[in-house]
This record gives structure tokens, sequence and C-alpha cells, in this order.
């Protein structure tokens, strides 16, 4: 076996999965999906195929065109990162029928019952497919390697509708005998049910599959951009406030990286235990509600995900290992957007933001120092696990430094030809280092390409950003440790990104009475931005100023962004002397952990297992 990737079981000699057809029966009470996958394949083959699988109970592998079955055995060990691995023997086939279903385990979907949603009246499931669950879901070639089209069918409940990664066909009563092996039509057919039909005709990586069923409305925000969320009157019009110039960063996208190839680009406002701040699914972003921030400062989040049209999902890393070409380029494309839309300030303040965390998980890495380089080793690594800013900060520094060095206009016409070269391809460091030096030749005597990406750490020709108001608010937090908070009057332009900066570079090691002293002035505890308020809490918790205690608890059970939760908990159990704070932690996370997502749940016992 010749893998094509650490985190599959896919084989290298087999031919990969180009269509995937999917019938899926919802059932909530059960917290299961009963399904079937017919997969088309690039050219007939004969011998043994593999396939990703986690938690999924396998029926039947069936040949579609003589009805017959066909031999299959799962593998019984489990991977711990991987999974399992379903074995099909097939003979001169390029197509076949698995019928499945899923487990309430699964790690890409979370069940929401009906008190856990806004309106308390209807359950809600989702899905969260990155960076390896598609497997989860439906069994698949779960490798960026392996770009797919699909069709699917929805059977859901007639009170809730769904959406997806994908156009929209219709929505229409259930058919007789359309639901083949996965259940009976007394199931399919019965009072009540409802399905809706998708397809997605562009080659997408597995995680990109994406859908969500639940109570959803939707407001119209611009000719191409619908914000969706649970039918709540008042989410969906701060939603649609707040992202208003959806449409304005989209032509300024167009015309910094081409047409936009994806049609429709829709944002899904989820319940807030979804696990990340957003999700880049095409044609319907996912994101999580403490993006809404109320001053149209979430739209930098949705600039990151818009950005992901054209690098993640119009190019995409063959394996996890080059992630960064997919958020290094997506954080360089969304400040670009930024500095158009929102200023060259506005944008100096997300790198400079980013530039501390970088440096936090140089730092966090120091025992384990390959996951600081942009080419990673992740064998036998699972990528959550290792999820940090390095491949998109420092991947964001090193396309920063080329652009310093050939200049703006050289690098835009050099990005326009990387993304129409690679267009619904997936690549590889090496691809990139060798399409850059055939287009801007002598680059590698420039800038040291090897240590970049290769290397660990931070070069030392990577920078900070440069703007008036940054150095302004960092001599400000330097002023903090000499005793001196900052003036109203120096604060009375700052929102959230400001105070963002000034909190994260703040000193680690303040008493607690400075931590209070601020917050009695500018009542940071009690802020709405969830990027302030989890900033000040972790200073209230490393000062152990256990006055904002409650208020750590009741963040940690009212978001499940794992942005949020990782620092948290870490501030919370890292390091000696915290026997009060581990208990607290330990306390807080079995309380709310069936209230946060499977990957987030397993992020966080991570963080337990290692410092408690």
């Amino acid at each position: 076996m010749a893998p094509v990737d650490p985190h599959s079981f896919t084989d290298s000699t087999h031919p990969l999965t180009t269509h995937i057809s999917l019938s899926l029966y919802f059932d909530f009470s059960s917290s299961t999906i009963l399904a079937s996958a017919l997969l088309s394949l690039q050219n007939p083959h004969t011998g043994h195929l593999t396939l990703d699988t986690r938690s999924l109970s396998i029926s039947s592998v069936i040949d579609p065109l003589t009805n017959t079955p066909i031999p299959f055995s799962l593998s019984e060990d489990t991977d711990p990162v991987k999974g399992q691995f379903l074995n099909i023997s097939l003979s001169n086939l390029s197509k076949f029928l698995i019928v499945f279903s899923t487990s309430p385990s699964s790690s890409a979907l979370q069940w929401l019952l009906p008190p856990q949603t806004f309106n308390k009246s209807f359950p809600f499931v989702y899905t969260q497919c990155h960076s390896i669950h598609a497997r989860s879901i439906f069994p698949c070639q779960d490798t960026p390697a392996a770009r797919i089209c699909y069709s699917a069918r929805l059977n859901i409940p007639r009170q809730l509708s769904a959406v997806m990664s994908a156009r929209h066909v219709e929505r229409r009563p259930p058919v007789a005998a359309e639901a083949g092996p996965v259940c009976d039509d007394s199931a399919w057919c019965a009072e009540g049910r409802v399905v809706e039909e998708f397809v997605m005709e562009q080659p997408i990586p597995p995680y990109l599959f994406a859908f969500a069923v639940g109570e959803i409305g939707y407001r119209e925000v611009g000719p191409r951009t619908r914000v969706y969320a649970e039918s709540v009157p008042a989410v969906l019009d701060s939603a649609a406030s707040e992202f208003a110039g959806t449409e304005d960063m989209i032509r300024v996208g167009e015309r910094l990286f081409g047409p936009y190839d994806w049609e429709r680009f829709d944002l899904l406002v989820l319940p807030p235990s979804f696990p990340y701040g957003g999700m880049e699914n095409p044609r319907m972003v996912f994101l999580n509600p403490t993006v809404i921030k109320g001053d149209a400062s979430g739209a930098q989040m949705v600039a990151h995900e818009l950005a992901h049209s054209w690098t993640g999902n119009l190019i995409t890393n063959k394996t996890n290992e080059h992630f960064w070409l997919n958020e290094g380029f997506t954080t360089y494309a969304e400040r670009r957007i930024v500095e158009d839309v929102q200023g060259e300030d506005i944008a100096a303040l997300k790198i400079g933001i980013c530039w501390k965390g970088l440096n936090e998980d140089v730092e966090r890495f120091k025992d384990n120092m390959e996951f600081t380089k942009l080419k990673t080793n992740q064998d036998g690594v699972d990528p959550d696990d290792v999820h940090s800013q390095v491949p998109y900060e420092k991947g964001f520094q090193f396309l920063w430094r080329i652009e310093r060095q050939i200049g703006r206009p050289a690098f835009d016409e050099f990005l326009k030809k990387y993304i129409a070269t690679f267009k619904f391809q997936s690549i590889d460091t090496d691809m990139f280092i060798n399409f850059l030096k055939a287009n801007v030749p002598g680059i590698e005597n420039d800038i040291d390409l090897i240590l970049w990406t290769e290397g660990v750490g931070i070069p030392s020709d990577a920078m900070e950003p440069v703007s008036n108001l940054y150095t302004k608010i960092i001599s400000l937090a330097r002023e903090f440790s000499l005793g001196r908070m900052p003036r109203e009057d120096e604060v009375a332009d700052w929102k959230g990104q400001e105070w963002e900066l000034y909190l994260e570079n703040l000193p680690k090691s303040v008493e607690a009475s400075q931590i209070s002293a601020l917050d009695v002035r500018y009542r940071l505890g009690e802020i709405k931005d969830y990027e302030v308020k989890v900033a000040f809490l972790q200073l209230a918790i490393s000062s152990k100023c256990r006055d904002y205690y409650g208020e750590v608890e009741r963040t940690l059970k009212e978001v499940g962004r794992m942005r949020y939760l990782r620092p948290l908990y870490t501030a919370l159990v890292q390091g000696s002397g915290k026997e009060e704070e581990k208990i607290f932690a330990k306390r807080v996370f079995s309380e709310a952990r069936d209230t946060y997502h499977p990957i987030a749940q397993s992020v966080v016992e991570s963080i337990l297992a290692k410092y408690v």
C-alpha cells in the first residue's frame, strides 16, 4: 500500500473517486443518518479499493447495474487518527453503492436538541468535516488529493429546512422507491417528511462537504448573498447588518484574484457550539455567532472565508502537511480585501494581533518545533491537535516577504497567474516553490525559500506591521507595566480590534488589582466582543484574579468556538500552583461538554489530559 496522505487510507495505486451521489435519511430521535453513497471512479478497477470511515456501520456494498452484493470488509482495528478502512473487492467496476448508517458519536456531526437552539422548538444538526471528518458521514477517500463532485437527497422532517455547500435544486415530497436500500418507503415517504435536493458540479475536497438542517430562515444582503441562521428575527437582522458589505468584498476579491467561480456566496450563522469562527464551505460559508459584533468588524472573518474561494477551495493543499497553502494564502488575500474595504490601519491591526499570536504559538511548540514549519511531517498526528496560527501567520509572512521583494504590482500578477494555473487542483509546497521560481527568476537568491518553508521558528526577515495606530497601541500597552492605564480620550475611538491588540500586548504577570482597576474603568469583562473578553479573561486567570472566574465559567458554557476554549482552558491548567484552577476547569468542562461539538470536546480533553 502506498498512501497518498498520512491522514488517509487512500492508496496511490487506486483510482480516485470523481463523483458521489448520496441519499440521506435524518433520524433525529436516534441522532443518526440512514444512507447510501453511489461512488464513481476515474476508471474501472479490478482488485481491492480502500476507503476511509470513522464510526460508520456498513450494511452492504452493491453493484448498481446487477444489484448483486460486492465483497467488503471493515478493519477490525481502529486507528486513533484515521479511523477504520473499508476494503472493497471490485471486478472491473467504476461504480458501486454503499449502504450504511452514521453513529451518534460521528466526529463531524453535532445534533442539537430543541433546548439547545435559539427558538427551543425543533432540533438542529450541522457538519464540520475539516480536516479529516467527512469519513464519519460517508465512506470516502478522505484526502484533499481526491476532489469530488456530488449530489445529495436529504429526507428531513417537514418543519425543518436544509442548506448545503452545493446548489439547491428543489424541495419536494418523497417519491416511492427512490430511497433504494436506505430504508423502507414507509419511513422515506412517511407523513411529515420532505426531500431537499442539492448538486455540487465543481470538484471539491471532501472536507468541504457540508450541510445543516433545522428551523432556518434567511435575509437577502446582496445579489449573490443571503445570510441564513436559525429563524429568529433578531439573529437574522443582526447578521444581515453585520455582513451588509459582502458584495463589495466579493468585487474587490474578483479585482485582485480573478473571477468568483462559485456563483453564490451565502452565509450560515450557526449555533454558538460551532467550533470555528468560520468554515469556507463553497456556496455556503458557516459562521460562529461570535463574529457578529455589531460594528461590522465581523466582516473580516467573512473576508477570510471569501478569500478561500480562490485560495483553499479553488487551489487546495494536497495534504494537511501543506496546510499553509490554504491558510497562508487566504490570510494574505483576506488582508488585501480588508485593506481595500476598511483601510490600511485596520489591516495593520489584524497583522499586529496575529503577529503576537504567531510568536505565542511558536513558544507553544518549543518542545516539538516540527509544527513551527510551513511544510510539516504529520504522520501519526491528528491535525486538530496541532492546529495553530503558524500556517496562517507564518504563511502570510512568507507571502508578504515575497511581495516586499518583487513589489505589489508584480506580486498581484503572480497571484492571478498562480490561481489561473492551479484552479480546481490540489498541490503541495514543492509545486508552489517550483512555480514561484519559474515565474520570478532568481527569487531563491533574494529569499531563503528553504528556510521559510522547511525551517523552524520565525525567519529574521519576517516583519511586524508598520502603522501609527499600531505603534500607539503597543506603546500604551508597555506603559501599563509602569502603572499607567490609557486615558479615556486615548481610547475614545477604539473598537474591538484596538482593545484586543492592547490586551494581547500587556505583560502576562500583572497584579490582580491592576486587572480590576482596568475593568472598573472600561468594563472589559462584560464586553460582548469575545475577542476582547477572552483576552481580558486570560489576563485575569494569569493574575489569579478570581473575581472573574464566574465570567470565565459563563464564557466557557455559552460558546463552543475553539479559539476561545483552547486559551481559557489552557490558562486555567497550565503551570504550577494551579490545583484550584484545575479542579475548576474539570468541573466546568464536565458540565459544558455536551454543548460542545465533538471536535472541540476532543481538543479540550487533550488539554486536560496534558496538564491535569
